[in-house]
């Protein structure tokens, strides 16, 4: 199998972890189980606790719960600020590298040259790999906050537990991570080395220099040169015999 067919199927199935791992990191936006808790105040009574990065939920035995959006913006924590941020910032990240890189695989052929398109797929899985990046720092901060409460013996209010959502987003975070990484390895080293083989200065000889035979062609020339010096040595000392036979014979006729 060739190589740009190996990449070409790399590439289709970093294409699909991304797409899910953007998906997941997507989904974790309208979840609304980051944390929860529960209650017990009855046998019969039950009351779970449970919000994200929005608003907070309660909900009891019965079924019936009740949402309310966070209502002071300026009144929040900057961890999270922070974590808005970060996850609609790897959410968009992840959007465009999905762009880049469909214009840019080598199974669509839709960009120009296979450098350009590499370029490009390479520009795509940077989007990909900062993407998930973003995305765990948030994930990981929320999570581990969750954590340092819970296990905190001076934290006096009500503890919550890790949600869904947080292990949904660490999971999108993680492919997303991993085929933006492979899609910068593969892609960068292609574009790289295109780029570094298309500007190295080319060499020429000048005119009034040759080529100088190699050692085969240096000993076959002189070769051939030898033999030709001995089949000219023979013919010379040949025409000489016939023209001294010929003297000779010409002499002893004179004597007669």
């Amino acid at each position: 199998m060739a190589y740009r067919t190996v990449v070409m199927y790399m590439e289709i199935g970093c294409f699909v972890v991304c797409v899910s791992g953007w998906i997941l990191v997507c989904s974790t936006m309208p979840t609304e189980i980051w944390t929860w808790s529960e209650v017990n105040s009855i046998a019969l009574t039950t009351a779970h606790f449970f919000s994200n990065l929005w608003k907070d939920c309660v909900t009891d035995s019965t079924g019936l719960s009740d949402c309310k959006e966070i209502p002071s913006l300026l009144g929040l924590n900057w961890g999270i600020h922070m974590c808005r941020a970060l996850v609609i910032t790897s959410i968009i990240l992840a959007f465009f590298g999905s762009i880049l890189v469909l214009v840019g695989m080598k199974c669509t052929k839709i960009g120009g040259s296979e450098i350009a398109n590499a370029r490009v797929t390479f520009a795509g899985g940077m989007n990909y790999l900062i993407g998930g990046l973003c995305s765990m720092v948030a994930f990981s901060y929320y999570g581990n906050r969750i954590r340092a409460e819970f296990q905190d013996p001076s934290f006096k209010d009500q503890k919550f537990e890790i949600g869904v959502g947080v292990f949904l987003g660490w999971g999108g975070s993680t492919l997303l991570i991993v085929g933006g990484l492979i899609y910068s390895i593969f892609a960068g080293r292609e574009g790289c080395q295109s780029s570094l083989e298309s500007n190295l200065p080319v060499y020429q000889l000048p005119g009034a220099y040759t080529a100088v035979p190699t050692n085969k062609s240096t000993v076959s020339l002189a070769r051939t040169q030898t033999s030709e010096s001995r089949i000219s040595r023979t013919t010379r000392d040949s025409k000489a015999s016939s023209i001294s036979g010929r003297t000779k014979t010409t002499v002893i006729n004179a004597y007669v």
